[in-house]
Order: C-alpha cells, then sequence, then structure tokens
C-alpha cells in the first residue's frame, strides 16, 4: 500500500549558503566543479544515480555499446569534495518565494521532501515530445535514458529473431522494416547504425532470413535532414545514408503510429519498430516558477543566465531559452558545458562579494554528426568537413567528453574491435520494462 510523507531537509548547522543543482548532467557537474573554491555547501539532485552522456546513448541502442560505457555514478564523480552532497530523487515543484523545492525520494511510497536553498540551478533537460499525439509514445519509443536505449536494443533485436521463426513473409517484411522519425543528428546515427548492423554484422548469424534485406526509413518533415548544418552538409550526410540502404523521406509529416507501422503523408508503412527522434521539450520547469517560457517548455533566462525577477535561481542546459545575436542557443553539450562553468563562476562571485561577471557568451565550437563507421560530418564556422577524417575526428572528440578515464579507454577499446571486426558484442535482450 503507497502512502505519501513529506519531510523538511534543511542545511543543517552549517553557516555557509546553500547551493542546490537539480540535474547531474553537463551543466550540473560544471556547476558543482566551479564551487570547488567557494565556501557554499551543494546539494545535487538527479533522478537517476549516473551522469549520462548522451551523445551516445544511439550506440547503446544499437548494441555497440554497454550502458556502463557511457554513464559514471554521480557519486563517485563528487566523491572527493566533502562539502557536495548527493540526493536521489525527482523534483516536482518548486517555491522561489520560500526558497524550498519539492523531491519525490521513494517512488514506491511517493514519500516527499521539501529542500530549502539559497541559491538554485535548475540543470534539468529535456523530455520527448510527441506534437499532441501522446498515444504515440507506446509505439514509437524514443531515447533520451539508458533504460529508453536499453529497451530499444531490446527491441530492435529482437525483430530480428521473431523474423527468422516467422513463416508469413508480409509478417516478416514488417518486422524486418524499421522507421526513424527524425532528420536531426540522433535520427540520423540512429538509421545508419540500424542499417550498418544489418548489412555487416548479422547476415551470418540467421539461417532463414537475410538481414541485408532489412528496410529503414528515416523519415523528416523539414525539406532537408540535417537543418543545423549548411545544406551541402546535408546533402552529403543524406547521400552517404543512401549508400548505406536507408530510405530518406522528407517534407512528410508523421500522420499516424500503431502498432503495425506508420502513416507518413499519404503512404502506410508496414513496421512493428517505429523509432521516434523527432520533438522534445524542456521539463516543466517554468512551470514551477510560474515565470515565462518558449514554445518547447524552456525557461526564458536573462543574460546572465539567471531567471527573471530572481537573482538567486539560475537555468542552464537544455532547459533554458538564451538568445544571443538574435538565435536561441541549441540544446547540444556545448552549451552545457560552457554554461555550468560560467554560472560556478557567477554564483562564486555573487556569494564573495565579487563584481557580477559580464553576459554569458557561447563559444560555438561547431556541429557534428556520425553516419555508420567510416563518415560523419562536421561544421564549425566556414569550416567543414566530411568523411572518414570527419568521422574519426568525431570520435576522438566524442571520447574525450566521456567524464571519466575508465569510460573513455573502454570506449576505445569496444570502438576499436567493433571498426575492425564489424562485431556488436553487446547485442542482449534484456529489456526490464517488459516484466
Amino acid at each position: 500500500m503507497a502512502f505519501n510523507s513529506t519531510s523538511t531537509v534543511s542545511s543543517g548547522f552549517s553557516s555557509r549558503p546553500r547551493v542546490v543543482v537539480v540535474g547531474g548532467g553537463f551543466a550540473g557537474l560544471e556547476v558543482v566543479r566551479g564551487l570547488s573554491r567557494v565556501p557554499v555547501d551543494v546539494l545535487l539532485i538527479d533522478k537517476s544515480n549516473h551522469h549520462l552522456f548522451q551523445p551516445l546513448l544511439y550506440q547503446v541502442a544499437t548494441a555497440v555499446l554497454t550502458p556502463a560505457e557511457i554513464a559514471s555514478p554521480i557519486r563517485q564523480l563528487v566523491k572527493e569534495d566533502r562539502r557536495v552532497q548527493v540526493m536521489l530523487g525527482e523534483v516536482t515543484g518548486v517555491d522561489p518565494a520560500g526558497r524550498t523545492l519539492t523531491v519525490v525520494t521513494d517512488t514506491v511510497t511517493q514519500a516527499t521532501q521539501r529542500v530549502a536553498f539559497d541559491y538554485l540551478v535548475l540543470a534539468v533537460g529535456m523530455q520527448n515530445f510527441y506534437f499532441g499525439h501522446a498515444d504515440w509514445r507506446a509505439e514509437a519509443p524514443g531515447l533520451k535514458t539508458l533504460k529508453d536505449a536499453t529497451h530499444l536494443r531490446a527491441k530492435i533485436l529482437r525483430a530480428f529473431e521473431t523474423a527468422e521463426s516467422e513463416s508469413d513473409p508480409d509478417r516478416q517484411r514488417e518486422l524486418l522494416t524499421f522507421v526513424v522519425v527524425g532528420g536531426g543528428p540522433t535520427g540520423c546515427e540512429m538509421a545508419g547504425a540500424i542499417a550498418e548492423m544489418a548489412r555487416t554484422t548479422l547476415p551470418r548469424e540467421f539461417r532463414r532470413i537475410d538481414s541485408r534485406t532489412t528496410r529503414i526509413f528515416l523519415v523528416e518533415a523539414a525539406p532537408r535532414l540535417l537543418l543545423a548544418f549548411s545544406e551541402g552538409l546535408s546533402a552529403r550526410a543524406r547521400t552517404a545514408l543512401e549508400k548505406m540502404g536507408v530510405d530518406v523521406l522528407l517534407g512528410q509529416p508523421v500522420q499516424h503510429i500503431d502498432s503495425h507501422g506508420i502513416v507518413v503523408g499519404d503512404v502506410r508503412f508496414p513496421s512493428s519498430t517505429v523509432i521516434w527522434a523527432a520533438g522534445v521539450k524542456a521539463v516543466p520547469a517554468g512551470d514551477w516558477l510560474g515565470v515565462p517560457v518558449d514554445r518547447q517548455g524552456r525557461v526564458v533566462v536573462n543574460p546572465d543566465c539567471r531567471v527573471p525577477g530572481f537573482s538567486y535561481i539560475f537555468a542552464a542546459g537544455d532547459v533554458m531559452h538564451l538568445e544571443l545575436k538574435g538565435r536561441p542557443l541549441p540544446g547540444v553539450a556545448q552549451v552545457a558545458l560552457q554554461q555550468g562553468r560560467y554560472i560556478g563562476r557567477a554564483l562564486g562571485a555573487q556569494v564573495m562579494g565579487k563584481p557580477p561577471l559580464p553576459p554569458f557568451h557561447y563559444q560555438d565550437r561547431g556541429n557534428m554528426a556520425a553516419i555508420g563507421r567510416n563518415f560523419a560530418v562536421m561544421e564549425s564556422g566556414p569550416f567543414q568537413l566530411s568523411g572518414r577524417l570527419a568521422f574519426w575526428a568525431w570520435a576522438i572528440i566524442h571520447i574525450f567528453f566521456l567524464v571519466n578515464l575508465h569510460n573513455r579507454i573502454l570506449v576505445f577499446l569496444r570502438w576499436t574491435w567493433a571498426y575492425f571486426t564489424n562485431q556488436r558484442m553487446a547485442r542482449l535482450i534484456v529489456d526490464p520494462q517488459e516484466h
């Protein structure tokens, strides 16, 4: 029998100000690191016990990497700083005037705690958005968490296994048809990874089906893929995907999704596996605070990343909206990292009575996306690169951004093995969502 209980957690007997950071992603961790020499107590709250490198989630979903290779326990990452406490829980509300948070700390009993703060940093990220079609979520899972990735991995692998024993040719074709919705980096990378697995890893492992006959469709409502890139790189990415056997459908919105397929434009595509990489929206931090948000629900912040009207509350990363040179900052890891560092310094200056920092300035180091194991596209200002060299640059940069040496070594070894053998050793069907 579930019950609700509420307790209050204050800063205890410490005379130091308390900074509460919600979210253990790139932005949240950088804030904590930036406060390492500031006389404050820090409480880091996250609904997961691990920091996740989201850009490589698709490689877990397609069995290249294992979950532990792209995630690290948050407590391990902050253990050297004794002023930092970690709380496993999900924030469900904020009382900005009373300077308290409501946190669900037990998902079974729904027990909650009210957590006091002197300063608050919201870095809670994004969630999948289905443009008003919440019923599509069950049939077209997205990719935001390790649970999502392992669920998708099981779904993809089970489609091949079921097709092997299926005698009905129509049902077999449905099982061997995969549809990825969304032509951004995640969608392109996912479509390319599935095509590569079907054509290079699996062909010799099945007896009744030929995995090379697998159909992969990449659906994008816009007129081209990778809208954040130049038209030239977008065209090269499309060509690379089509050479891998991916059918790219552009300018055609999704009309319907069910358990047996998807309707794109006026055409139905029978498929047992539809993957959502199209839309995201912010966790409702703006509702908690009662402040303006953009169309994606992101909190509109001041140039110093503070929430308007609250000098002691910051928003960072995917959950904030900040325009520089007339354009909103993108929801990418670079922005989160740079904002986290900035907020750490800004908070330090505020606590120690120093002059405020100048407004946040984002240094755009470019965009990149990998299509299979030998092709990527990169763009930074006027500089553009595509092909194998771009792929190796993409790999090096992604290894560098993993938060600890252990994961960097494991990912390097896993990629090296997969590159030279075409094998994916993480092909395990383990899906806790089905129990």
